[in-house]
């Protein structure tokens, strides 16, 4: 447990921070697992691109994930969505 005031309340932060960051690698992850799903039944994904990119710019710009990594997934979606 930390003793100073300083690092008690880093602690509160920092489990917020995590709850939050949580939250939003979650919806990234939901949407691009909908594309996924929708891409190998044959049905049109064009609807949920744009929303799954701006989950995993904002998950890159929070730094959840990497840029390169975000810019990876993003041409994974768009080789899937064919």
């Amino acid at each position: 447990m930390p003793i100073k005031k300083a690092a008690q309340k880093a602690l509160r932060q920092n489990k917020t921070q995590k709850e939050r960051n949580l939250v939003r690698k979650k919806t990234m992850k939901k949407s691009i697992k909908e594309i996924n799903d929708l891409a190998l039944k044959g049905k049109n994904t064009k609807n949920l691109i744009p929303q799954t990119y701006k989950a995993i710019d904002k998950a890159a710009k929070r730094g959840i994930i990497k840029k390169n990594a975000a810019s990876r997934k993003k041409s994974q979606i768009a080789r899937t969505a064919k």
